[in-house]
């Protein structure tokens, strides 16, 4: 299957604040996994008084490597993009120690009600003890000291994905939605398949120059790479219907097959993505399955 241009080349410098634009700082955690590359990025956004960008998770030398950073610059604004606990748990932290004000989108939920029976097995992930300060809307913003952020609301990898554009600039902050070393997880209930197809589409409308994500090296061009992005998921897509229309009726089969390339530690978190694409599937009436859609179930062509 096709994938986008990938970009797997990363520089993480832990500890250390790297300037990626004027007036923009980088700092990554030092948290590598297979799902947060070499880990999560932090961003100071400002001169004399800025905004924090995703301070992370709760990781001493992290937080001393923002504070060095900060070099007693006044914090007016944490800005978070969503609930995983590699990215917000440490902005209460941070607002203990400088009194700025916390925006997102809302507190985490899911995109969907669990069904009969269902666990949802990326609740030990997410920070369900997060409250913003300031619940910003789609295209509201947010003004600094020389700076100005407006919410683009991305849905999709969670519920309350927010990505954040630094008006004036070309630069957003796209998080987890867009990211250049590899696709998003989608992981009902948490995630929405359908939500994220449209946040990809509002994307494609704007005419960002750069996107700054939540791991990784940046997107350089964002147009192009959001499109490819686009036209992944719907490969991806055809390659399960393809699969159940082929006589594969469960999930686990189909990830055996369409994910027999990538490393098996991810293939939990695959089974999770199919299942994202099997409820959208559903809901377009091209698949059928009895009962509400499950790891487990079993589906058939409409």
């Amino acid at each position: 299957m096709a994938n986008p241009a990938f970009n797997t080349s990363f520089e993480p410098a832990y500890g250390q604040a790297v300037s990626v634009a004027p007036g923009v700082q980088r700092i990554t955690v030092n948290n590598p996994s297979p799902f947060t590359f070499f880990g999560t990025n932090s961003y100071i956004v400002g001169d004399r008084s800025v905004a924090v960008i995703d301070p992370g998770p709760e990781d001493e030398a992290h937080f001393q490597a923002l504070m060095l950073a900060l070099d007693g610059r006044e914090v007016s604004h944490i800005f978070v993009s969503h609930t995983h606990r590699d990215h917000s748990p440490l902005s209460r932290r941070l607002q203990e120690e400088t009194g700025a004000m916390i925006v997102a989108e809302g507190p985490h939920r899911a995109a969907r009600p669990l069904h009969l029976g269902e666990v949802n097995l990326f609740a030990e992930s997410s920070d369900a003890a997060f409250r913003p300060d300031i619940a910003i809307g789609d295209g509201e913003s947010i003004a600094g000291d020389g700076w100005r952020m407006s919410a683009v609301l991305t849905p999709g990898h969670t519920a309350n994905h927010a990505a954040f554009a630094l008006d004036n600039t070309g630069i957003l902050f796209s998080a987890d939605h867009v990211m250049a070393w590899s696709t998003s997880i989608v992981a009902p209930p948490d995630g929405s398949m359908a939500d994220y197809m449209a946040s990809l589409d509002k994307l494609i409308t704007r005419e960002d120059r750069i996107l700054f994500p939540g791991h990784g090296g940046p997107v350089q061009k964002p147009a192009s790479f959001v499109r490819a992005m686009k036209t992944h998921r719907r490969m991806r897509e055809q390659a399960i219907l393809a699969r159940i229309r082929a006589g594969d009726t469960g999930i686990a089969e189909m990830v055996k097959v369409i994910y027999r390339d990538t490393d098996v530690r991810l293939h939990g978190a695959a089974a999770l993505s199919v299942l994202a694409h099997i409820e959208d599937l559903l809901e377009q009436g091209l698949i059928e399955t009895d009962g509400p859609p499950a790891l487990g179930g079993h589906y058939r062509p409409a």
